[in-house]
């Protein structure tokens, strides 16, 4: 049975409870197994339309961070470090101890810190939209965010859609009509109820990240992947992770932006992470 429109009816929902957190997993297909991190403000079901590319070949594994969805954690504050180890169980229980680690945004960030703590674990690491540390717009924008929830102010249902979405598509396909009415009912449902300390403690673990010192020692191969569109990270923020890390290779995917992955052009995305993980998990 579907659990939710864009999954395979060979989905199955899990939940996995380690650190204090019960995270929900959703997990699909058969092959090496590949954890998908969500983003901030991000469920499992952002990775649903990659699911339905890669669960052919590979184990998609994914779930509800801290301050998303319908897992539960402890009080905040939250850090970096607690983000991936509630990687490193997933990894264990639903992977075998190892995996490739792909995520987006806070995703990201959270893959490259797993890496970090946990190189074992970690057979490579596909960070996407991500940072070493965030800095300029980017943190002045966040900021921005985080301080306007704390000063209780809220943006109402018809700011939602106009706000959310330049950050997270290019303009172009803003100006596609299907797709715009798409994006505009999800995203006015999405963050209506969407609680202002979640936002507020996942940002601020974000804008506590710097793992610029530690990602010139990770081991891990690192494939960093930008979009040329991307807003919210752009690519020279993105490329400072590939030029820190060892084994780091760079991508830049033309026409896209932070979000295109998930209703934009996912078969875009869908393609070059299976070109790189069948050449990576090839060498093996």
């Amino acid at each position: 049975m579907t659990i939710f429109p864009g999954f395979g009816p060979n989905a199955a929902a899990h939940t996995l409870t380690a650190n204090g957190v019960t995270m929900r997993i959703i997990v699909e297909g058969e092959g090496p197994p590949v954890v998908f991190v969500p983003g901030g403000d991000q469920t499992a079901e952002t990775y649903s339309q990659q699911y339905a590319r890669l669960a052919d070949a590979y184990r998609c594994i994914s779930y509800d961070p801290r301050g998303a969805g319908q897992t539960s954690a402890p009080p905040p504050p939250w850090t970096m470090a607690d983000y991936a180890a509630d990687c490193a169980a997933v990894i264990d229980a639903f992977a075998g101890g190892q995996a490739v680690v792909c995520g987006l945004s806070l995703g990201g960030l959270v893959t490259q810190q797993t890496a970090i703590d946990f190189p074992g674990k970690v057979r490579l690491a596909i960070p996407m939209g991500t940072s070493a540390y965030i800095d300029g717009f980017t943190r002045d924008w966040m900021q921005a965010e985080i301080d306007l929830r704390k000063d209780g102010i809220a943006l109402p249902d018809y700011f939602l859609a106009p706000h959310y979405a330049v950050y997270a598509f290019p303009a172009k396909a803003l100006h596609e009509p299907k797709l715009w009415a798409q994006v505009k009912a999800s995203y006015t449902e999405r963050f209506r109820d969407r609680d202002p300390r979640d936002t507020i403690d996942q940002w601020e673990a974000c804008l506590d990240f710097d793992c610029r010192e530690a990602l010139k020692n990770c081991p891990v191969p690192m494939h960093v992947i930008a979009f040329s569109e991307d807003v919210q990270t752009a690519p020279s923020m993105c490329r400072v992770v590939s030029d820190l890390a060892p084994n780091g290779v760079f991508h830049e995917i033309p026409g896209l932006g932070h979000v295109s992955m998930t209703r934009h052009r996912p078969e875009i995305v869908a393609r070059k992470l299976r070109d790189i993980l069948d050449t990576e998990l090839a060498k093996d």
